[in-house]
């Protein structure tokens, strides 16, 4: 049942399934591959969207969870997602009562890393102090929270952040860096995954700030709507050329995200297979986004709140990087890596 809540929010946010091809064009032109991308790229957007208004109409735990859960598996990341953007709207609207911190900590736990980058898709448009806010949030999904962010820009906001490349100038310090990879994975979006486009929007901004965009794009081609074949994959990987290993991280934090809910996917395994083919060794029985995950999750272990004034999420990724360039050294160069 739509509330009129609901009612109001989607005339507010004007947030529709159909914006998002809309504003692709509206940024590259008429592309004849586009139709063909957008199929596939739909029922993720669909399901964004759809999960986002339906914890606006009901948020109650004990309806809101069974409907994400009815998502087909492949989706129901996508679908927590949206309800973190519903759950941060309706605790910054209506305060009294503290739906997010709860959801984290319970049915929204195995898809807490989901659930912060909805909270970021949704923080610009609500009137909270985003400083104050990420300070209250886990030190390592403060960080996905700004991807979100970054996400949104790139999409609803892309004269500033992508024509004009300029950041919101409330965002400072590592914030910065985790919004570039939120907006690089609005680029896989937006392209309609076409190596050249994003290959050539990247190489518009400044050199200090592509490696974080390159790695959003690696999250995306392995976590949401498979749009490359292997073929397609290694020229993107090639495309990234010394920045690859940024690629990399992203696939990797990606197999981490699947591994996090038990979710794997065809396209995440080709994604990490392709990737990071040279890199994971002898996996056993494991697939390769199994063994991806591995690394991610072993990268993760024991991680200080704080290393040296870096952010855990900056030494999490740096573990991983680290992880991937050691494979491309001679042996005895290996040992100094991360080191």
């Amino acid at each position: 049942m739509t509330t009129l809540l609901s009612t109001v929010l989607r005339r507010v946010f004007a947030l529709s399934t159909e914006a998002f091809p809309q504003m692709a064009v509206d940024r590259y032109g008429a592309q004849d591959d586009m139709d063909r991308t957008w199929q596939m790229f739909e029922p993720v957007a669909r399901t964004l969207v759809d999960s986002f208004y339906a914890t606006i109409d009901d948020c109650r735990f004990e309806v809101l969870v069974p409907r994400l859960d009815a998502v087909d598996v492949e989706l129901r990341g996508i679908a927590y997602e949206g309800a973190g953007m519903g759950l941060m709207l309706l605790d910054t609207l209506l305060p009294y009562r503290r739906r997010l911190p709860a959801f984290l900590a319970g049915p929204g736990r195995p898809y807490r890393s989901l659930v912060a980058i909805g909270v970021g898709l949704v923080m610009p448009r609500v009137p909270v102090g985003h400083a104050r806010f990420l300070a209250r949030q886990d030190p390592m999904l403060r960080w996905l929270v700004m991807d979100g962010y970054g996400f949104y820009d790139g999409f609803f906001c892309w004269k500033r952040s992508v024509t004009g490349h300029r950041p919101p100038r409330r965002l400072h310090g590592y914030a910065l860096r985790a919004y570039d990879q939120g907006l690089g994975r609005s680029f896989w979006f937006s392209t309609g995954g076409d190596v050249a486009r994003i290959v050539a929007t990247i190489s518009g901004y400044p050199a200090h700030r592509q490696p974080d965009l390159w790695s959003g794009i690696g999250v995306a081609c392995a976590y949401a709507a498979g749009v490359l074949d292997r073929d397609a994959i290694q020229r993107l990987l090639a495309a990234a050329g010394p920045l690859a290993a940024d690629l990399a991280v992203g696939a990797a934090v990606a197999a981490g995200f699947r591994d996090e809910t038990g979710h794997p996917a065809p396209h995440t395994e080709l994604a990490c297979e392709v990737v990071w083919a040279e890199h994971i060794g002898d996996r056993g029985s494991s697939s390769p986004g199994e063994a991806v995950a591995r690394i991610a999750s072993d990268a993760r272990a024991d991680l200080p709140a704080d290393v040296a004034g870096r952010p855990v999420f900056e030494e999490w990724r740096r573990r991983i990087r680290a992880s991937w360039v050691a494979a491309d050294l001679p042996a005895p160069a290996r040992e100094g890596v991360g080191a």
